[in-house]
């Protein structure tokens, strides 16, 4: 079964819980997501293979460590996860990013999918999967399948909140597939929103309530 990560750190956990109240407007909603992915990007990132290389410091020359040949994407799932993409630029400038468009049918709550463009190389990359929500898992599973069915191989999940029905799905469908959340809430409602969860993700950073 694929790992699941909770990043409780303070901060973490303080700025998600303004993020939640209702009364919490698009502006700082959208400051506060960006500054929490980038907090838990920290955390995404801390097993980047390292290598060494000489540099000349003031003093002296010295052997330092630098990050490794491994590259890096960021792939949000539109439209939400792109208020994800900017805290973790701002950790690793030079990380492509791709874009999947996925919409929920208000029926069904099913994914249906609408656009879809990666970096050319995105098989040899690090893949950060980025969406503020996982609820169902539906628009997680099929993002996943898509980057595989492009020959990625190195792929994490990262969400702010996520619902247990969500968490297993995606342990199911993709066992090999590290998933990583600020909160694991309660459950689902009966419109497949997590609960307490903090609403509607886009709706909330784009101000189309």
């Amino acid at each position: 079964m694929s790992t699941l990560h909770v990043i409780d750190h303070p901060l973490i956990v303080h700025k998600l819980s303004i993020m939640r109240n209702k009364k919490t407007g698009s502006k700082d909603f959208r400051e506060l997501l960006g500054e929490i992915a980038m907090l838990m990007g920290y955390e995404l990132t801390r097993d980047l293979p390292l290598e060494d290389i000489v540099i000349e410091t003031p003093i002296t020359k010295m052997t330092a460590k630098t990050v490794s040949g491994k590259k890096l994407a960021i792939v949000p799932i539109l439209r939400a996860g792109l208020g994800m993409v900017e805290g973790l630029q701002s950790l690793v400038p030079v990380a492509k990013v791709g874009h999947i468009g996925l919409y929920r049918d208000p029926e069904t709550h099913k994914p249906v999918e609408y656009y879809c463009k990666l970096p050319h190389d995105i098989e040899d990359r690090i893949v950060i999967l980025v969406d503020p929500m996982l609820a169902t898992g539906g628009s997680a599973v099929d993002a996943l399948t898509m980057l595989k069915a492009r020959g990625c191989k190195n792929i994490r999940f990262m969400c702010l909140v996520a619902a247990p029905e969500g968490v297993a799905k995606v342990q199911e469908a993709h066992p090999d597939v590290d998933i990583f959340t600020a909160a694991l809430d309660e459950r689902l409602n009966e419109h497949a929103y997590i609960v307490p969860g903090l609403g509607d993700a886009g709706d909330r950073i784009f101000g189309t309530l």
